[in-house]
């Protein structure tokens, strides 16, 4: 049987990508992401997806399966529970927002890892694409969510551990979303 890794780097093969330094593998029926370098598992993490059914489609809210990759890196030195608006950092931890101020529940926090599909007319391009659907890893202020679909499409993580894989990634490296 082939394995996650084993699909991933035929998918590449396929779309003629070289291979990554490091791989995010994310799966969406466990919620959990795992840490691979050079193939080997180095670190696993409870996340929380999207509550509505995985989906590639712009404005389904859904997390978007496929190859992907970090195209960008966004809060590097901002404290654990910032809170970021259109990635900009609001200078407010999430504890300091009262309910009223809040037009979204679902807050960006400490840290984001902005997607781009890698895969035309899946998951870049079009209706289907992950860059301009600003599909994200971040840190959430709703970390007991965590381990069940609870996102609007993202990939949510403790703020400690978005801090933490944050700090280990780098722009280019690749995220495989699968069920």
């Amino acid at each position: 049987m082939e394995t996650s890794v084993e699909r991933i780097i035929k998918t590449a093969d396929r779309l003629g990508i070289k291979p990554a330094d490091r791989l995010l593998l994310v799966r969406i029926s466990t919620q959990t992401l795992q840490l691979f370098e050079d193939n080997l598992l180095v670190k696993s993490y409870i996340v929380s997806t999207s509550k509505r059914p995985p989906s590639n489609v712009k404005n389904s809210l859904g997390t978007p399966r496929g190859l992907h990759e970090i195209a960008e890196r966004i809060g590097n030195g901002q404290p654990a529970g910032m809170v970021f608006r259109s990635r900009i950092p609001t200078g407010r931890h999430f504890s300091e927002f009262a309910p009223e101020e809040l037009r979204t529940d679902d807050l960006i926090t400490s840290r984001i890892l902005w997607l781009r599909g890698l895969e035309p007319g899946e998951n870049l391009g079009g209706e289907v694409d992950t860059y301009d659907r600003y599909i994200y890893i971040h840190g959430t202020r709703h970390e007991e969510k965590l381990g069940t679909p609870a996102s609007a499409g993202c990939i949510r993580m403790s703020n400690r551990d978005v801090i933490e894989l944050y700090d280990v990634v780098r722009v280019s490296d690749w995220v495989w979303i699968e069920d």
